[in-house]
């Protein structure tokens, strides 16, 4: 019988991505989509929060699905690249938002705290995953 390997850090990575993903959406819908829908705001305007705030979604869907896949991968040391570009996309994207949140709204930050740590932890996991050598086998 063959033993299955998996990087427990990936794999709770794209859980943990996936989830991010249908929150990401949900929360959009009742709150931030529906408010806009409901101003005064042009078509145009509308149109482009309502398809950034699901590119956002459907990357962090991207993102799980290949974690997931990435976890079970036998020879780790060639998807180490992926995992680190993935890693700076997720930090970049949380400059865009801290900064932006800087520049227009200082009285946001502290609204920017949850997305801050859920962030930290999840690049966190990542970085781990892409230093671990030993491989769970189950």
């Amino acid at each position: 019988m063959k033993k299955m390997f998996v990087n427990i850090y990936y794999l709770i990575v794209g859980i943990l991505s996936i989830l991010f993903s249908f929150t990401h959406a949900l929360n959009g819908h009742q709150t931030i989509l529906k408010i806009i829908d409901l101003g005064n705001m042009d078509i145009t305007s509308k149109s482009t929060i309502f398809y950034v705030w699901h590119i956002i979604t459907i990357e962090n869907l991207i993102f799980g699905i290949a974690f997931i896949s990435m976890a079970f991968y036998k020879n780790q040391s060639k998807i180490k690249f992926t995992a680190w570009l993935i890693a700076l996309i997720i930090v970049a994207r949380w400059g865009v938002i801290f900064f932006s949140t800087l520049l227009k709204n200082t009285s946001g930050i502290p609204g920017t705290l949850m997305d801050s740590i859920a962030i930290i932890v999840f690049v966190t996991l990542i970085i781990l995953g892409t230093f671990k050598k030993d491989k769970v086998q189950f």
